[in-house]
């Protein structure tokens, strides 16, 4: 199971994108709401996620986490002591830490991106703290996985799928919906 944290100010795109995507490929994903179970998006879309972080369970069944960009919304998810015991847990534990647009700034501000190559939104790269930085649209290095921006947000799905399953399968998924 996967969770997409969903703060306050997130972009919507890099949340809703690869969430369908990783539900295509039959993967299990469960939007948590930080601070309440509907939350708004930067644009001003609301969305009911499926738990709020105080629900959440932190243990083997969890594979990994996925935080969208957006602003206010990094600034929201980096806030969050229930985000940050998830990336803890999954930085302990080898699981997948997938930051799209702002958000591997807060993954960088723990040091998580230290010696892996990474990228983020132009702008962001003095917070990927110990990085190799990359001029890579979406780039996975071990259990990281990292994205520019709303643009390559479903390669940034797509990139999951192959982490979590096998690259064919992401394949398949690619050619369905008519993606080049």
């Amino acid at each position: 199971m996967l969770y997409c944290f969903l703060a306050q100010g997130f972009e919507e795109v890099e949340a809703i994108a690869p969430i369908d995507m990783l539900r295509r490929a039959k993967l299990d994903v469960k939007t948590v709401g930080v601070g309440a179970k509907t939350v708004t998006g930067s644009h001003g879309i609301p969305f009911v996620c499926d738990l709020t972080d105080d629900e959440i369970t932190l243990d083997d069944a969890l594979d990994g986490v996925i935080l969208p960009g957006g602003m206010p919304g990094t600034l929201n998810l980096e806030k969050s002591e229930r985000v940050q015991a998830a990336l803890d847990y999954c930085s302990k534990n080898g699981k997948l830490l997938c930051a799209i647009c702002a958000a591997p700034s807060v993954l960088g501000h723990k040091g998580l991106l230290r010696g892996k190559e990474a990228t983020a939104f132009p702008g962001f790269e003095a917070d990927l703290l110990g990085a190799v930085l990359s001029d890579n649209y979406v780039v996975t290095d071990g259990n990281v996985i990292t994205a520019r921006g709303a643009g390559v947000a479903l390669d940034f799905g797509f990139a999951i799928i192959a982490a979590l399953r096998d690259k064919a399968t992401a394949e398949q998924i690619k050619a369905a919906i008519q993606c080049p």
